[in-house]
């Protein structure tokens, strides 16, 4: 998950956004509740970017933040179910 789009969700769910950091699993439950009830506050999203001649794939149209979410929230919901704790870091540069 990119930086911007993860500090983003982070804060979301309530949490601080601060890279590296970790999330109890005391706290996941009550972080995943907010993280889905601001995304679904955040009502639909709607691609701004024309689309482009029929039959043709836009590689760069973009993704939709509740998309982007879908990962964290199998993460955290996985971590709840089996009272895990979660830790994040930023990762090694893209080449």
């Amino acid at each position: 998950m990119f930086g911007d789009v993860a500090v983003t969700l982070l804060k979301m769910a309530g949490h601080s956004g601060t890279i590296p950091s970790a999330m109890p699993a005391a706290e996941i439950p009550s972080a995943l509740a907010r993280l889905k009830q601001a995304l679904a506050a955040a009502g639909p999203e709607v691609s701004s970017k024309p689309s482009g001649q029929p039959g043709e794939e836009d590689a760069d149209a973009p993704v939709a933040l509740r998309l982007r979410a879908y990962p964290l929230i199998e993460l955290l919901s996985a971590a709840a179910r089996q009272g895990c704790d979660v830790m994040w870091e930023s990762g090694a540069p893209l080449v």
